[in-house]
């Protein structure tokens, strides 16, 4: 079965992930982020960033995710050209965590989950809605970037439609562990 988790940067995906982890023990968490960032890891991936970026994204012999973010983030014709790289990658890696936890509650974690297959795959689909604010506070400290990279993070993000989703949280502190459950 599996649960989507959206919300914008700092919204509380991975927090309230794991608080389902901890009362649903049969569960896993799916961040796909995490799998983004180990597409950059790599060969095929890394060169074809490469090809398409330059070398000023490398660091180190290694993608610099900072240094791409201040391009794709600033640009939705980058953000394709990175989504059309990693994408395929990504996608393998879900599908193979999907296939081979059947027996799992599987918890998808993405803000981009809207604008792939796999949220109408979901048995729960939750939307978390939080401030600008709170989520800023938030990813300034957990992510150790700047207002203005916050910013433009936060406007290349994606904007969600309400109806794709079984329940909308707009306060964390509203977030009702139990009732989530009972949903499933």
């Amino acid at each position: 079965m599996l649960i989507g988790i959206c919300g914008k940067s700092g919204s509380g995906k991975s927090t309230l992930a794991n608080g389902l982890i901890q009362l649903y023990k049969n569960a896993l968490h799916c961040d796909i982020d995490k799998i983004g960032h180990k597409a950059l890891l790599d060969d095929k991936v890394k060169g074809d960033l490469i090809n398409c970026f330059g070398y000023k994204i490398i660091t180190d012999g290694m993608v610099d995710r900072k240094k791409l973010g201040s391009i794709v983030f600033a640009s939705e014709k980058e953000m394709e050209k990175l989504t059309n790289i990693t994408w395929n990658h990504m996608q393998k890696e879900i599908d193979y965590i999907i296939k081979n936890n059947k027996d799992k509650l599987i918890i998808l974690d993405w803000l981009l989950l809207p604008k792939s297959k796999y949220l109408s795959q979901c048995k729960l689909k939750i939307l978390l809605d939080i401030p600008y604010e709170i989520r800023k506070e938030r990813a300034l400290i957990r992510d150790n970037i700047s207002e203005e990279s916050f910013k433009l993070r936060d406007d290349a993000s994606i904007k969600f439609n309400n109806d794709d989703f079984d329940l909308i949280i707009k306060d964390s502190r509203e977030i009702n562990l139990e009732r989530i459950v009972n949903l499933l």
